[in-house]
């Protein structure tokens, strides 16, 4: 009885830290990467933006990614933006969407952590009678002049590597 006092009392304080940490998608550890082969951590659709990271074997920036563009022709409904520009919170309105883990192949110890964070945007306008979504032009350019366009929503990620290099 007492050990399970003590195992719940060391656990509760860190219930709050996991509750902040759980992303709106759950994935499991991607596959191992090599040094130097590309890959692709996630789509984002909605953005028409790719995410792709690398080992690169250097000490100093052990890995790096980038927001590529999906398709010349992609027409985005949100918008990917820099993670130092949005300074994303919870307290602002962003929810942590995704974490993305890939460990190292030579090196399973360390791993590059990418969390994506969400900030949505305004509801899809209410279906008509013909089940669609429509966005009609005079309503808009009204909405356009009194200044009450919806935001977007939008996306953005930043990159953490864990855990120890190995020689």
């Amino acid at each position: 009885m007492r050990l399970s006092l003590l195992l719940l009392a060391t656990l509760v304080p860190a219930v709050p830290v996991l509750a902040a940490e759980t992303p709106e998608l759950q994935r499991a550890v991607g596959a191992a990467q090599a040094v130097g082969a590309v890959h692709t951590l996630r789509q984002i659709p909605e953005a028409c933006t790719r995410l792709e990271g690398e080992f690169t074997g250097d000490a100093a920036t052990p890995y790096r990614f980038t927001a590529v563009r999906s398709s010349e022709r992609c027409q985005p409904r949100a918008r990917f933006v820099d993670y130092a520009t949005a300074q994303p919170s919870q307290a602002k309105g962003w929810k942590l969407n995704d974490v993305i883990r890939v460990p190292r192949a030579a090196c399973p110890a360390q791993q590059a952590v990418v969390r994506v964070w969400r900030l949505p945007g305004a509801q899809a306008p209410q279906r008509d009678g013909q089940g669609q979504s429509r966005i009609y032009l005079e309503e808009a350019k009204q909405q356009a002049a009194a200044g009450t366009i919806a935001q977007v929503p939008m996306f953005t990620a930043q990159l953490q590597v864990e855990g120890k290099a190995c020689p």
